[in-house]
């Protein structure tokens, strides 16, 4: 296999002396490569690594040919044109000032071998569906997830050979995904993908686990890499349950040695003082013991030492990736209770909206960006539409206080209960112990998800209706199946805004709802 992409025991650690990496390396050929793991593990620092954006403090990395890199924060200029952002403005000015009988050096030089860019542009612009949008637009005329597709067509224009795409589905609608997997299965070099997109990364050839400083290559696409972990994470857990029970009985040995050792030093004790054995005697017997007790005790703390490290190395191979495990049946709603109702409901995009739900369906809301589903969302809770106590999630967590910790928020919203009841709850969602007094402001991107998402599930009164926007942007992998594990647990009525339709499918769904024009339809299963 050829290689293009290598990097070579990279040492890099943030200002404040954070150690990410220390010593990684790998490398990779024309293949496409999913990257994997929790929220802070450094998936988007490599690739920001890769691309140049940040530099290592050792190592190097090596890249064979042209380099593309979408990043998870596109911004461009509202202000440029279409042309402009694509990279092939000038060549275009070029071409027309050729055509226009300005035939200078400079003109032909700024052409170069790029004749056909403005065909080759409008045809990659329509198969990622940009074709309606023309090369003489502005970008602020764009959605954000238009904008994202030109980012990701700027790069493929330029035909590089090696490509690193940063959670390029965030915020991409269903047909605009779409027509990302359509470019992904297309591209033909090598191709590194940061992503939770399981439809996505189930199209790559190989998944790389980031875990602790250390990247893990699993061949096949993410289906086959859970598999083989499951595997793994098996006989890993079987090996921690030997190692534990080794651990054990040696200290257990340990012990009776001691204990021997204390008995025959008290009997060579009895047996001078009874008179039995000479001074003499016994000083020789007492230090024969004392040198077979020695040994005797160096081999069984030995073999301890032994079993400790092995205990240690096995917890190494275990996973931490817990999983909630919370029973909500305050949520509980019966099957014939209206929990929703919108008649002819009009929103500000336009949008009339009419249905009722009831009982616990788990209900999606999907439609293309821009169609009103997190406005009808906001618009519900806003007039106090349900029937029943209900929480919204939104795509921003903005509803806890930064400067309290994970249980003072939690107090906020459940003061009925005491402390303890509080940190017990909070247990379940896995803050433990201390992990409950973090500040708000300190948490991570999944952490923050999963602390709101438990205040929610826990405040007073428990919400009968829950209505999620876009709950798997930017989660990892392990984050997706916590809220999974909350959602099994959850007992009440779902309503969904999601892209995500793996995720949707895996919850439950029991109707799905379409924001088509401006109306809300029915439709079938996705």
């Amino acid at each position: 296999m050829n290689v293009s992409l290598t990097c070579s025991d990279l040492f890099f650690a943030w200002p404040d002396g954070d150690v990410l990496f220390d010593g990684l390396s790998f490398a990779l050929g024309p293949v496409r490569s999913g990257l994997v793991g929790r929220n802070g593990a450094g998936k988007s620092t490599l690739l920001r690594l890769v691309a140049g954006r940040l530099t290592p403090q050792r190592g190097s990395i090596r890249v064979t040919g042209e380099l593309g890199y979408l990043p998870q924060d596109l911004t461009l200029d509202t202000a440029l044109r279409v042309d402009a952002a694509l990279g092939i403005d000038g060549v275009r000015q070029a071409i027309t000032a050729i055509e226009q009988g300005d035939a200078s050096e400079r003109n032909f030089a700024r052409v170069g071998d790029d004749w056909d860019v403005e065909e080759r542009a409008e045809a990659l612009l329509g198969r990622l569906g940009l074709g309606a949008i023309g090369l003489d637009r502005h970008v602020g005329e764009l959605s954000g997830g238009e904008t994202i597709l030109l980012g990701l067509a700027a790069e493929l224009l330029r035909r590089p050979d090696v490509l690193l795409l940063d959670e390029p589905t965030n915020n991409l609608d269903l047909r605009a995904r779409r027509h990302l997997y359509d470019a992904v299965d297309a591209f033909r070099g090598a191709l590194l993908i940061v992503s939770h997109d399981r439809e996505l990364l189930d199209r790559v050839d190989q998944i790389g686990d980031l875990r602790k400083g250390d990247l893990t290559w699993y061949g096949g696409n993410l289906t086959a890499y859970e598999q083989a972990v499951a595997v793994e994470q098996e006989a890993a857990e079987r090996m921690l349950r030997t190692a534990e029970s080794d651990v054990r009985k040696q200290k257990r040995d340990l012990i009776e040695a001691r204990m021997k050792m204390d008995r025959r030093r008290a009997a060579g004790q009895r047996a001078f003082e009874s008179g039995s054995v000479s001074k003499m005697a016994a000083g020789a017997l007492k230090r024969s013991a004392q040198v077979s007790a020695g040994k005797h005790l160096d081999l069984h703390s030995g073999r301890l030492d032994a079993a400790q490290e092995a205990l240690a190395e096995a917890e190494e191979k275990v996973h931490d990736d817990d999983h909630i495990r919370v029973d909500l049946p305050d949520t509980n709603v019966p099957a014939g209770r209206i929990v929703l109702r919108l008649e002819d409901h009009a929103l500000p995009t336009g949008l009339r909206a009419t249905v009722e739900i009831r009982g616990p369906e788990r209900i999606a809301l999907v439609g293309p960006n821009g169609a009103g589903k997190s406005t009808l969302l906001h618009a519900v809770t806003g007039e106090a539409l349900p029937l029943v106590p209900y929480r919204l999630l939104p795509q921003r967590l903005d509803l806890l206080r930064d400067e309290l910790s994970i249980v003072e928020n939690l107090a906020l919203l459940a003061p009925g209960a005491d402390n303890n009841e509080r940190r017990a709850r909070l247990a379940r969602f896995l803050f433990r112990g201390r992990a409950a007094d973090q500040p708000v402001r300190t948490l991570s991107g999944g952490e923050r998800f999963r602390a709101t998402l438990a205040a929610l599930l826990l405040a007073e009164p428990p919400p009968q209706l829950l209505m999620l926007d876009e709950p798997t942007n930017n989660l990892d992998l392990a984050s997706v199946d916590q809220l999974r594990d909350a959602l099994a647990s959850y007992r009440g009525a779902l309503l969904i805004a999601s892209h995500d339709v793996p995720f949707l499918r895996e919850i439950g769904i029991t109707r799905w709802l379409a924001i088509e024009g401006d109306e809300l339809a029915e439709i079938d299963a996705l």
